[in-house]
């Protein structure tokens, strides 16, 4: 089993990588639409049954993430995610090889799948007014203002002090560009380079 899973948690990643985004462009979605807004039929105030169960599917899957992904190690690496799927696959009746990994990432689907991910590795700090996204597919880590800024300053929130220590706290700071000199400011976010792997 052990080099089952080892080799199930590669292809798994395989599978999940995303390709790396542009800087420049905001790579997150506005998180105040609704994705199942569509299937509610326009001018009826009462979603129906269909759109209901989505959603429930949605809610179950996002607090299953939350709950779960601190247990898979090591934390913000490919491994880490493809150990819950292949974790979700298993108690789902599904083997290990590699059709039935597959046949379980296809039906999952790439929009919810991508959810997952960014629900995987993402991290919220009310007390900072921060959110960290920190996916090891990406060249960097995103951190951005939960909400608008707390401080007199529009920058306030986004301090390269108050962003180290939300890196702090997550137990990145190790595995990022310690140099601030390369951290990026733009405009609604900061992006920090993770360190080259050692040779």
């Amino acid at each position: 089993m052990p080099l089952q899973f080892a080799a199930g948690a590669g292809r798994m990643a395989a599978m999940s990588a995303t390709p790396n985004p542009d800087p420049m462009v905001d790579p997150l979605p506005d998180p105040s639409v609704d994705p199942h807004q569509a299937q509610a039929s326009p001018g009826i105030g009462r979603p129906s049954a269909l759109a209901l169960q989505a959603t429930l599917v949605d809610f179950a899957l996002a607090e299953l993430v939350r709950q779960q992904r601190q247990s898979f190690q090591p934390l913000w690496s490919r491994e880490s995610w493809a150990k819950l799927l292949i974790w979700l696959a298993l108690n789902c009746g599904c083997g290990t090889d590699t059709a039935s990994l597959e046949a379980f990432a296809a039906a999952i689907g790439p929009s919810q799948t991508a959810r997952m991910r960014r629900q995987f590795f993402e991290r919220q700090f009310e007390d900072l007014n921060l959110m960290v996204l920190a996916d090891p597919a990406e060249q960097q880590v995103l951190v951005w203002p939960l909400g608008p800024a707390s401080g007199a300053d529009a920058a306030h929130d986004l301090a390269f002090d108050r962003v180290a220590e939300a890196l702090e706290r997550v137990g990145l700071s190790d595995q990022l560009v310690a140099d601030r000199g390369r951290w990026q400011s733009l405009e609604a976010l900061v992006a920090v380079p993770w360190s080259p792997p050692c040779s």
